[in-house]
């Protein structure tokens, strides 16, 4: 794959190797050898990574859900996610890969991220839409109601 598609604000560490580093700080992981093995990396390089206050963040971050919800599938997965959204990235701005799984990758990255209306829709029903009622007083005719959602700029009347 041409690397030239790498996003700029990409880390040149995955979140995989902050994980390896936050089980092994916290006296379950791997030896350090096999870490520096696994990734393609010196010491050096990893002394490197913990001047990076992103990495340092990362890594304090993974060691807290280590001690307080211990090492699960559920944690395991999302770190290989995280890692897997620069994959996505790669293919998406890839010429060579076809529109259909660009467009996949597109409408999972769109919901995984909550940005999918189906996905608000979902949660409670409300999409965060506004309604104002503005009573005049006095009438008894129906009071006009404006009716605004979120991703609809059109108003509806009743």
């Amino acid at each position: 794959m041409d690397m030239t598609f790498l996003p700029a604000h990409a880390p040149t560490w995955s979140n995989r190797l902050a994980f390896d580093i936050a089980l092994r700080l916290e006296g379950s992981g791997e030896p350090l050898e096999s870490i520096l093995k696994t990734h393609g990396i010196t010491a050096e390089v990893l002394a490197g990574y913990g001047k990076d206050p992103a990495f340092e963040k990362q890594v304090e971050h993974l060691r807290t859900e280590i001690r307080e919800k211990g090492l699960s599938f559920k944690l395991k997965a999302k770190s290989q996610a995280e890692d897997l959204l620069t994959t996505s990235w790669l293919l998406i701005h890839n010429p060579d890969v076809s529109p259909a799984v660009k467009a996949d990758l597109i409408k999972s990255t769109v919901k995984w991220a909550g940005l999918d209306s189906s996905v608000n829709a979902d949660v409670g029903g409300n999409t965060g839409g506004v309604k104002i009622t503005i009573n005049l007083g006095g009438s008894s005719e129906p009071v006009p109601v404006v009716d605004v959602q979120a991703e609809d700029a059109d108003a509806e009347y009743s």
